[in-house]
């Protein structure tokens, strides 16, 4: 198994890049490609004790596409990009699975250009795990796609259940649609006339589903356009890392909620590991050929050796593959 690694993309290329990618080695035994200047990423190697006996190698890429970069025009003006000569790998067969902390739009972009699109898939579409009470629950579409047909979130049903069933474990996944009320007269002609084409298939439909259902258990699989899934996944984000400051000002207020903290620290710790989404690493972009793994710009060490072991463990699925047998075998039956 070898994973292509972006070393340029993030906040903090490529020191995190370099060093999370040594640790999914050492961790994991995935051979890990890193693509990027290789004088940089070198000098990232020698910082942390020179290249491991075996595993690891560069592929040099000259340019780098900032996050302020048109994914179109970056793509297109910068053809020797750590982005582009990372997803080119895959779909050479030398790697198995990319990853990258850099401009998502170019990644997803690159995507569809270099991987192209799985049988059956008109848009690709990136997917969140996100920690729930019971069990990870899966969001699809969270940003690759702001405006979208019920075809397309049809798609993506299929795409996230075959996703949270392979991937994350769950025997029969349930699906839902992100509206604004639970009765099937609810939201918008996108999310009324997408619930009557999942109703109709073999997937486990449960209905429409509001933004207080996301924990509580109703269920695994949350379909969704790309501009209301992404605002979902940033405010979820927010508010977990707003419950520190929020928890902190109530335990200054007396002594005794202080002595509870110290009794609660280690559940405390342990929620904290939960909810930080450098424990998933990334967010798989479904629907190309290959697997792709993108990751939040602010990627650290720990987050990128994350995002790699998902990535490689994807590609040991052939979850690609997966969508689209299931797309195929489980077309929709419209009534």
């Amino acid at each position: 198994m070898k994973i292509a690694v972006d070393a340029m993309g993030g906040d903090h290329a490529p020191r995190e890049v370099v060093r999370g990618a040594v640790q999914a080695f050492q961790e994991s035994g995935y051979s890990v490609i890193l693509v990027g200047q290789e004088s940089r990423v070198r000098e990232e190697l020698s910082a942390i004790g020179g290249f491991p006996d075996k595993g690891i190698e560069i592929v040099h890429a000259s340019e780098v596409v900032e996050m302020c970069d048109a994914p179109s025009v970056a793509l297109r003006k910068k053809k020797d990009s750590s982005i582009r000569v990372g997803l080119s790998l895959v779909a050479e067969g030398k790697a198995d699975a990319f990853v990258s902390a850099g401009n998502s739009g170019a990644v997803m972009a690159g995507g569809l250009l270099i991987l192209k699109k799985i049988p059956g898939v008109d848009r690709p579409a990136i997917t969140a795990t996100i920690p729930a009470p019971y069990g990870p629950i899966v969001l699809i579409d969270a940003g690759a796609n702001v405006d979208c047909k019920p075809e397309h979130l049809l798609q993506f049903a299929y795409m996230g259940e075959a996703y949270a069933r392979r991937f994350i474990g769950i025997t029969n996944p349930r699906i839902a649609v992100v509206s604004i009320g639970e009765e099937d007269s609810k939201g918008t002609d996108l999310t009324r006339e997408t619930c009557e084409l999942v109703r109709h298939t073999s997937l486990r439909f449960v209905g429409n589903a509001e933004g207080r259902d996301f924990f509580s258990g109703k269920a695994d699989v949350f379909i969704c356009d790309g501009f209301v899934g992404n605002v979902v996944v940033k405010t979820m984000e927010g508010m977990a890392q707003a419950l520190g400051p929020f928890l902190k000002t109530e335990i200054d207020k007396s002594l005794l909620a202080k002595a509870g903290m110290l009794l609660a620290n280690g559940a405390i710790r342990n929620m904290r590991k939960r909810l930080d989404y450098a424990e998933y690493g990334g967010a798989p972009l479904l629907g190309v050929r290959g697997g792709v793994m993108i990751c939040h710009g602010a990627s650290d060490q720990k987050a990128i050796k994350n995002a790699i072991r998902a990535a490689g463990a994807m590609a040991g699925f052939r979850l690609d593959e997966e969508i689209a047998r299931s797309i195929s075998s489980k077309g929709p039956v419209i009534v």
